[in-house]
């Protein structure tokens, strides 16, 4: 009798974390689910028409048997190399900026910036660089769709690279200032090699989020029906071939858009898996 107290405190207990466990398994079943159906309808749908010829040849006119969107996934592949060309070293540099010497009233500046500009709607982007790139060249071009995409990556690795750097303990960093190394090679060689992996996964995140916007290509890189392998001709790419494909009254056209989306998700999955891969092994940090 003296310990059925405590019996039913220890039956409470375990209730109550299995409640909970429940609750959590749930809402992770709940954001899981809808990825898996998503890739699901679009692997379902988008590979009958996955073959050989859409890898090696352009789009044909509606109505002719086969095409594809070769141009549109050398497009695609160029814009997202020129644009973390861009936006990969901008964004590190403003992140190593913010979390090593941005303490005062200059950092509150950029980082407050940085947070605007990674809510501002991607449309709001595609017309900024085209008011200063397709104006000043007076044409569309490969260079305006990449500016566009690259000026959407750096809010998202700066503040990502902020945070992380934040999370190295300060006496790593002590450590190497009482061996009289100065504070920008600690950083360098001891603080970034330490955040690597945390870096590569807010590069994959910045990746993903451009490479199905569609919007400021629209403004900038246009599409093109035709190879281009030019910095300042307009080219083709996957998500303009989607969404003009999938706006086409043909079936043949939407068929083609499916397997687009499938090519377009392959894609991103294979940059995330490599990139990973590359950052796990410790690739990364034997470089720096």
């Amino acid at each position: 009798m003296p310990n059925l107290p405590s019996r039913n405190i220890h039956w409470r207990r375990r209730l109550s974390n299995g409640l909970a466990l429940g609750a959590f398994t749930l809402a992770a079943l709940i954001v899981t689910v809808p990825l898996f159906l998503i890739l699901a309808t679009v692997v379902y749908r988008g590979l009958p028409a996955l073959t050989w010829s859409f890898f090696t040849q352009i789009p044909k006119p509606m109505g002719e048997i086969g095409g594809g969107m070769a141009n549109a996934i050398v497009g695609s592949m160029m814009l997202l190399a020129v644009a973390s060309g861009i936006g990969i070293p901008l964004g590190i540099g403003t992140g190593v900026f913010l979390a090593e010497y941005g303490r005062n009233k200059w950092g509150n500046i950029v980082r407050f910036t940085a947070d605007v500009l990674n809510g501002v709607p991607s449309i709001v982007i595609g017309m900024t660089a085209w008011a200063l790139v397709v104006v000043t060249q007076r044409h569309f071009s490969l260079l305006a769709g990449s500016v566009a995409l690259g000026i959407m990556m750096i809010p998202i690795i700066s503040r990502t690279t902020e945070e992380v750097l934040l999370m190295v303990p300060q006496p790593i960093r002590e450590a190497a200032w009482g061996l009289g190394i100065p504070h920008w090679r600690t950083t360098l060689s001891v603080v970034i090699p330490t955040a690597s992996s945390g870096i590569v996964t807010s590069i994959m995140l910045a990746f993903a989020r451009i490479a199905g916007e569609t919007a400021p290509l629209m403004f900038t890189a246009f599409g093109n029906a035709f190879w281009n392998m030019k910095l300042n001709e307009p080219t083709a790419a996957l998500p303009l071939q989607i969404y003009r494909y999938a706006i086409m009254p043909y079936e043949q056209a939407h068929q083609q858009a499916w397997t687009a989306a499938l090519v377009l998700i392959t894609i991103i999955m294979l940059t995330v898996i490599v990139f990973r891969w590359v950052a796990g092994r410790g690739m990364i940090k034997g470089a720096v």
